[in-house]
């Protein structure tokens, strides 16, 4: 038996798609993007830096394996909304605890399946990125677009999904000592940092230098995170009063501040990078790297020439900047999820390099 269509996503130019509703049961309005990932669904819906964004998932079967307590990002999903293909509701897989639909309603995430997403995905692709609304399919278009109109899109995902005080992450027989600034940082860093010998301090984003200095750390790393770098001015700051006085490392929006604070500039994408299988360069091996990425904003490459970073990697794609570094200040960035790539261990090398700057630094 075929499921009512009782939800449908209306777009800021009037596009209407009607599908079936599942996860929590409230109207949302959202910046729409779409995903390439074939799996990993659990960790988008987690990953802060999805927070009040409208995810198309462009693979056609999605909550087929459930939700497993130890996989997610962020111990509260902060994703506007899911749009799907096909949802299932039947999980297969011995290790899960709940269904997508059960942790999307818990946590407040609309979501809407049983429609042609390659249409939906193919209009992002083309027109850019744009607000959204997921409502009920008898909502009028003029209402629909009228609340779109009405909803301005937060600036401060930031501060929505940072910490509110310092916790740590502590692992036996630790050889450093890492303050990560929390600006919506993926638990499967601090994991990564854990399992390379490393005790993680995570502090809030707008914690000031002061604080980090009193803990004497042997690196100091920028974590990504939602939204546009410009509007998180107390992050830069931070950045200019540290660098140089301890090796720093840049993940994703991170990246993209410790630009800024060296007096690059940054820009919004027409859509983005949102998913698996990018082929980056790496400039200083002259290999490439398939990694998974998530961003709406990136560097400029033409102001890094005026810094004193240099470029260290670039999206074969369109040339987008995706990684830079400042040999002399122990500095480096990537704009990419450096542990989630193909092979057992994902970008050992960013990894490695981390743990020689600490080592050279002590």
């Amino acid at each position: 038996m075929a499921k009512q269509l009782n939800k449908k996503i209306v777009l800021a130019d009037g596009s209407e798609y009607y599908g079936y509703g599942f996860g929590a049961d409230v109207e949302r309005v959202c910046e729409i993007v779409f995903d390439t990932s074939m799996v990993g669904y659990q960790e988008i819906i987690s990953d802060p830096s999805y927070t009040n964004q409208m995810v198309v998932m462009t693979y056609t079967l999605i909550g087929n394996y459930g939700m497993t307590d130890e996989d997610y990002e962020s111990k509260a999903p902060s994703c506007g909304a899911l749009v799907v293909r096909e949802y299932n509701d039947l999980p297969s897989n011995f290790r899960y605890t709940k269904t997508l639909a059960e942790t999307m309603e818990e946590s407040g995430i609309p979501g809407i399946a049983g429609f042609d997403t390659r249409a939906l995905t193919r209009k992002i692709r083309d027109n850019g990125s744009c607000k959204a609304i997921i409502t009920d399919a008898d909502t009028p278009k003029e209402k629909a677009l009228a609340i779109i109109a009405e909803t301005e899109i937060s600036t401060d995902a930031v501060a929505k999904v940072s910490c509110r005080k310092r916790w740590y992450a502590r692992t036996a027989n630790a050889k450093y000592n890492v303050v990560a600034i929390d600006c919506g940082i993926r638990l499967s860093v601090i994991r990564t940092l854990n399992e390379y010998g490393c005790n993680v301090t995570v502090m809030p984003y707008n914690t000031a230098a002061e604080e980090v200095i009193k803990m004497n750390p042997d690196a100091i790393l920028i974590s990504e995170g939602p939204g546009n770098p410009e509007d998180i001015t107390a992050v830069v700051e931070l950045i200019k009063a540290l660098r140089g006085k301890y090796p720093m490392v840049g993940i994703g929006l991170g990246h993209q501040l410790i630009a800024l604070a060296y007096g690059a500039k940054t820009y919004k994408m027409s859509f983005g990078h949102h998913g698996g299988n990018h082929p980056v360069k790496n400039l200083k091996t002259n290999t490439i790297e398939t990694v998974s990425q998530n961003h709406n904003y990136a560097v400029d490459a033409a102001s890094v020439d005026a810094t004193t970073l240099k470029v260290t990697h670039l999206d074969i794609l369109d040339d987008v900047v995706e990684g830079l570094c400042s040999e002399e200040d122990g500095v480096f960035t990537v704009q990419y999820h450096p542990e989630v790539m193909s092979g057992p261990r994902g970008s050992v090398g960013f990894y490695d390099e981390f743990i020689r700057i600490m080592k050279e630094g002590k």
